[in-house]
């Protein structure tokens, strides 16, 4: 699997390469290709994980991925409603306005 921001990852290889090399090995080569979850549901946890933890450096990107994964914008959307009222509602706030924009750059083919 690819990493779903291999730019910035690339990025830090400069400073911190094992780092990298274990995400890309361990992450995204093991975890994330263990069959006893579809990468769909796995993008739902890690949204629902990085949503509620105020983690949206990484919410970004993976709204991305959720979409390639399967998951369609209306199904993140009840999950971000969903949230609000687990989370907080400012940071599903802030999640919809980052899916609001992910949404239009997927649409447009980014």
């Amino acid at each position: 699997m690819k990493r779903p921001s291999a730019a910035k990852g690339d990025e830090l290889k400069d400073v911190v390469p094992a780092f990298v090399e274990m995400t890309d090995r361990i992450l995204y080569g093991e975890v994330w290709e263990r069959e006893e979850l579809s990468k769909r549901d796995r993008s739902l946890l890690t949204v629902a994980a990085l949503m509620t933890a105020n983690r949206h450096q990484q919410l970004e990107a993976h709204l991305g991925l959720a979409l390639k994964n399967g998951v369609t914008k209306e199904e993140l959307g009840e999950a971000l409603l969903h949230l609000a009222f687990y989370a907080s509602w400012p940071a599903s706030v802030t999640a919809s306005r980052m899916l609001l924009d992910v949404v239009k750059r997927h649409e447009a083919g980014e």
